[in-house]
């Protein structure tokens, strides 16, 4: 299984990567379809009909690559207050996974629906945003889920002993969430004092801010990963299922993939806009 998500990742970077080359109407394009293919699996996830979910996702992703293409794109005023809106949502999904940890809560299929629509558009809007400052700025954001999802996973194994949220995601635990959290402050402490002037995000948040707010921010990215993880798993609870999909072996569906990064692009969008 590791071997299969190693090879899925490498063929997906690669994938980027050419992209990237050709320019980058043509990397908006390819995340577009990638979008597109999570509101499909999202829509499956509320319950919708194959043919309904394909409709969507088909307009949904037409309309984002038309916009990439036309090169329509927010103001950063708008940017930040949808970014704010997101991350505001999101915290009230955090409370929700809680609830539903205890019994207490489902997710409709109108709901559902409707969040599908509103924090996918609000991640691709940050995402966006993200970009135009460059690629590598725009990596510097998502290896912060990257490392922190990493370093949970082998943690979790090797140390977990307390569950985070054994009804909605069984596999998760407290361990895990402290691995992330020391895994991510280390690596961009270590980042930002061997090279101090790469453009990255994590050394721009240690630059421009006092260093218990910055790391505080970057704990607050953690979080919000691990917020985006859980709701998705709620999601497949109640519909039954172990991966919102089958597009990439090893890894389950494009929601499994980019589950973690829905919040968290609009909170570094946010820390953006802050540090200004």
């Amino acid at each position: 299984m590791l071997r299969t998500r190693l090879i899925t990742a490498v063929a997906l970077l690669a994938l980027i990567g050419a992209a990237a080359a050709w320019g980058g109407t043509a990397l908006l394009a390819l995340f577009a379809l990638l979008v597109a293919a999570a509101m499909y699996e999202w829509m499956r996830l509320a319950g919708c009909s194959l043919v309904l979910s394909a409709g969507v996702a088909a307009v949904y992703g037409a309309l984002l690559v038309g916009t990439s293409a036309l090169d329509v794109r927010a103001s950063d005023g708008v940017n930040a207050a949808a970014s704010l809106a997101a991350c505001t949502l999101w915290c009230g999904l955090g409370a929700a996974v809680g609830c539903a940890e205890r019994g207490r809560l489902t997710v409709g299929r109108g709901a559902s629906m409707i969040l599908a629509l509103a924090l996918l558009t609000a991640g691709w809007m940050a995402l966006d945003s993200l970009l135009q400052k460059g690629l590598q700025w725009l990596v510097s954001v998502l290896a912060v889920v990257w490392i922190a999802d990493i370093a949970a996973y082998f943690t979790g194994r090797a140390l977990g002993r307390h569950k985070l949220a054994p009804r909605v995601s069984p596999g998760k635990t407290w361990e895990g969430v402290y691995g992330a959290l020391a895994f991510v402050t280390v690596t961009a402490l270590v980042v930002y004092g061997r090279w101090p002037h790469a453009r990255l995000w994590s050394n721009h948040l240690l630059a421009e801010v006092a260093w218990p707010f910055a790391l505080a921010a970057l704990w607050c990215l953690v979080a919000l990963s691990i917020v985006g993880d859980l709701f998705e798993s709620l999601l497949k609870r109640q519909a039954q299922v172990k991966d919102s999909g089958r597009l990439l072996p090893g890894h389950g569906g494009v929601l499994d993939r980019i589950d973690a990064t829905l919040p968290t692009l609009p909170a570094a969008v946010l820390i953006d806009w802050w540090t200004r």
